[in-house]
């Protein structure tokens, strides 16, 4: 079986729904538009979780790849 790999997940979750944590422990909810070489991602509707509630309303945002832990889809 062919192991996917980091730049593959984010071209197929791309337009999708996605959760990303980042280093501070904050939560990012929202959909993925675009990501650069650097995994700097850019969320539309983004929502801060915490404890997986809704803490803050976002909208558009930039993410910088060296903050982020993981990325998984909703």
């Amino acid at each position: 079986m062919q192991q996917e790999r980091p730049f593959d997940l984010l071209n197929r979750i791309i337009g999708q729904q996605a959760l990303v944590r980042l280093k501070n422990n904050i939560s990012i909810r929202g959909k993925i538009t675009s990501f650069d070489a650097h995994m700097n991602i850019v969320i539309e509707n983004a929502e801060e979780l915490d404890d997986g509630e809704l803490k803050a309303k976002l909208g558009t945002i930039l993410l910088r790849g060296g903050n982020i832990l993981f990325v998984s889809p909703v």
